[in-house]
């Protein structure tokens, strides 16, 4: 990657099978706003029609000239609050007689107090340094975008920016920085079209105090150009009349950086916090520890006020690590600017030294946790450890998410499970939050390549933890379908020779299909009841089928005459 050509950067994506001209990313979505992010592989023309149903659009957008490579932010404007629109991107590549209409999309506008909506989180990508596995991270993604939520996080460790990935001396270009965040477009094109997506910055990204000045100053450096990456091609929240936020204007060109905001959705208020960028040392030629870490005193009084002045039912806050590095959770949350305790040689014992540490004088009244407890958060979520842990301390719950793209299942399990007190589960995968006005159910929802299911033992999309907050009433108890059938689809015949057949015994009104090679690479995708193979190399592919209620994955073999 470090050398990566503009060129190579599209063959590889050619060869993993993004053939879409378009990438489009949503994010900062209001009552009344939303933006779209919108990149084209040549220069042309485009603009957005949209709705509030589906197929009909009585909205456009103003038409734009864009450039090849190049993102575009289109701002929607003047929508109505708790409303679902639907869109189509319309775009005519230069020398083209007509425009082109994309596949329907949608959008969830801000959710109104009494709702009920799902959000999903996902953590440390790790797809630069070969942690994570692209295919792998394909199945989490669809497997997010299979839950229909109103928006989208990650927790950080995406793009990698500080990897130099031989020297380690933080000397990454500008263009490498570039082609580095450029990389996810595709990623993440295949489900932001339709989920808004929300960036909490990790170590790995390299915008911190530390890298600042070190070992390059600015502004030809890491955390400039990375911050500039980051911006150009995806849209994080920035204060508004709907996001609080980092209202600070950065030098360099960097504005106001997006990179800690919070808002409020339906009965919940979200908190989204960068332990990063600020550091409580002068001297920043070594990596910050203990009470270097910290969200600086602007963040600390903007979470201080943001918490205090919310009166929302729920509340999360989110972060890609309690107190920026280390391992563990609550382990961590008792310590320092988090819990005001002093950690001498790995013990605690009756150090509480926050008053010494963060003097009452500059604005510090108590350390994070406490603030926590006082204004009744309900969950704090973090990546970093690569690993699910679900923990608790004084009411308030620690969750650990896991690796979007392990395709190992074990990384995190086997290398930090042990800085965790309780709760810890292997595997890849998202979290999915469902919020109702009675509780929150969250759902450790497992990704597994087709392969990987072949035993029996593992299904994608099966709950590896899951628990509530509140008194959650369960759905009526579907019928049970007809015993005569085994499952919920026939499949024949297998091996097959020309055409697969499927017959549905489910009552689903609907569903889609997805035949993968043994690559986990997708080569027919639709919703009919036979797929013509004849085109198809001999060989082991997995035929992937979903309908309203049920979900399988069947081994398949073509075997041609």
């Amino acid at each position: 990657m470090r050398n990566l050509s503009l060129s190579l950067f599209f063959i590889l994506l050619s060869i993993a099978g993004f053939s879409q001209p378009f990438s489009i990313i949503l994010g900062r979505p209001t009552d009344h706003t939303i933006t779209a992010s919108i990149m084209f592989a040549q220069n042309g023309q485009f603009y957005l029609t949209y709705g509030t149903q589906s197929g009909s659009y009585s909205g456009t957008t103003p038409t734009m000239n864009n450039t090849v490579n190049m993102p575009d932010e289109v701002d929607i404007t003047g929508l109505n609050a708790n409303t679902r629109y639907y869109y189509r991107l319309k775009y005519k590549p230069n020398g083209a007689a007509d425009f082109i209409s994309s596949d329907e999309y949608s959008f969830m506008t801000q959710r109104a107090p009494g709702s009920s909506f799902t959000f999903t989180i996902e953590a440390d990508e790790h797809l630069y340094d070969k942690k994570g596995v692209s295919n792998m991270y394909n199945v989490t993604l669809k497997n997010e975008l299979n839950d229909h939520p109103d928006f989208m996080l990650s927790l950080g460790d995406i793009f990698g920016d500080d990897h130099s990935y031989l020297d380690h001396t933080y000397t990454i270009t500008a263009d490498e920085l570039d082609t580095l965040h450029k990389y996810y477009r595709p990623f993440l094109g295949q489900i932001c079209h339709s989920v808004p997506f929300f960036i909490a910055l990790g170590n790995h990204e390299g915008e911190r105090k530390h890298h600042f000045n070190f070992p390059i100053a600015p502004p030809n450096n890491l955390p400039i150009n990375g911050t500039l990456s980051r911006k150009k091609y995806f849209p994080n929240p920035f204060p508004n009349t709907f996001y609080s936020g980092n209202n600070a204007s950065e030098l360099y060109g960097v504005d106001r950086p997006e990179n800690y905001y919070a808002w409020t959705w339906g009965d919940a208020l979200f908190v989204v916090l960068d332990p990063y960028r600020y550091d409580s040392r002068s001297d920043t030629s070594a990596k910050p520890t203990g009470w270097d870490w910290t969200l600086g005193i602007p963040q600390y009084l903007w979470l201080k006020n943001t918490l205090e002045n919310s009166n929302a039912k729920y509340k999360f806050v989110f972060a890609h690590h309690v107190r920026g590095e280390g391992r563990g959770g609550i382990t961590n949350a008792i310590t320092n600017e988090w819990g005001g305790y002093q950690r001498v040689n790995g013990t605690i014992g009756n150090g509480y030294t926050f008053d010494a540490n963060r003097p009452a004088s500059e604005g510090w009244t108590k350390p994070i946790h406490q603030l926590f407890i006082d204004n009744h958060v309900n969950i704090f979520f973090q990546g970093h450890d690569h690993v699910f842990a679900h923990e608790e301390l004084d009411g308030i719950t620690y969750q650990a998410c896991p690796m979007a793209a392990d395709s190992t299942y074990e990384i995190g399990m086997l290398a930090n499970a042990d800085a965790y007190v309780s709760d810890t589960v292997d595997g890849t995968g998202h979290i999915r939050v469902t919020v109702t006005p009675s509780c929150v159910k969250v759902d450790y929802v497992k990704a597994y390549l087709p392969a990987d299911t072949l035993s029996g033992l593992h299904h994608n999309r099966e709950i590896g933890f899951a628990y509530t907050l509140g008194t959650c009433v369960e759905p009526p108890i579907p019928p049970v379908a007809d015993s005569n059938y085994a499952e919920f689809v026939t499949v024949y015949p297998n091996p097959v020779q020309n055409v697969i057949h499927l017959e549905f015994h489910d009552q689903s009104t609907s569903h889609e299909i997805k035949l993968m090679n043994a690559l986990g690479q997708t080569v027919f995708k639709g919703n009919d009841t036979f797929i013509d193979v004849a085109k198809f190399s001999p060989g082991i592919y997995f035929l992937e089928i979903q309908t309203e209620k049920n979900h399988i994955t069947k081994k398949i073999l073509i075997n041609h005459p």
